[in-house]
């Protein structure tokens, strides 16, 4: 009976059916997304906890000297834009930076899409798109980084001082965006394996193009937890 009963779930998975008509991969990939989407809401929620035990001076300007006591306001941080030294421009550069990443995902959608209609060159084209997207979202973290770091003559910030305001605030600020960029770095990763299998002809000798579309699930999803990242960070 046991053995029965197991030959019949391997079955489920091995055939054409399986439960909830989603592949075991497309399965495997939902749950890890889930599980990881836990982790940066702990994140967030605990950002947002210890932002909401801080007051923000709303009467802050370009010249206003940043206090321990109140929580930094991110348009009079996040001002600079590469080659524009001097000028104040809140939260441009993160916002291109939005900008090229939902654009990468727009790109990975169009991959899918061909992967679908099995068009090799369609798939190649637009996973090319999608690693350059993300490619460059990392170097203008980067920049991002370094700037935030290095400051405006006054110390900058790290894990252990912070010119703008709370320590908290540099420490939330670098491991979430770190932790994110991580996450960015490894869908660039697979998304770069993808696009070399497509390239060499593997998922046209396996008939389908699913791993086109079960990498293009944590790309989009990554691209989601961004939106969440700049709206508690430089929205709120």
């Amino acid at each position: 009976m046991a053995s029965t009963v197991a030959t019949t779930i391997k079955n489920l998975w091995d055939g054409g059916v399986s439960p909830m008509k989603v592949s075991y991969g497309k399965l495997m990939m939902w749950f890890f997304l889930v599980s990881d989407a836990f982790t940066f809401s702990g994140l967030l929620v605990s950002y947002g906890m210890v932002r909401a035990s801080h007051p923000a001076y709303e009467g802050a300007t370009k010249d206003f000297v940043f206090s321990q006591e109140y929580w930094p306001i991110p348009e009079k941080v996040f001002d600079a834009f590469p080659f524009f030294h001097g000028h104040s421009w809140p939260l441009a550069f993160v916002g291109l930076m939005t900008f090229i990443l939902i654009l990468s995902s727009v790109t990975m959608v169009l991959a899918v899409e061909a992967g679908h209609r099995r068009d090799r060159k369609a798939v190649e084209k637009w996973m090319l798109w999608t690693i350059i997207g993300g490619l460059t979202f990392l170097g203008c973290q980067a920049w991002e980084w370094t700037h935030f770091i290095v400051g405006d003559g006054g110390g900058g910030a790290s894990l252990t001082a912070n010119q703008y305001g709370p320590i908290a605030f540099a420490d939330f600020f670098f491991f979430i965006t770190g932790f994110h960029g991580t996450h960015v770095f490894s869908g660039v990763v697979l998304n770069f394996i993808i696009y070399y299998r497509t390239v060499t002809g593997l998922y046209d000798r396996r008939g389908h193009y699913e791993m086109v579309e079960k990498v293009g699930l944590y790309w989009h999803f990554v691209d989601l937890v961004w939106v969440f990242v700049f709206t508690f960070f430089y929205l709120v």
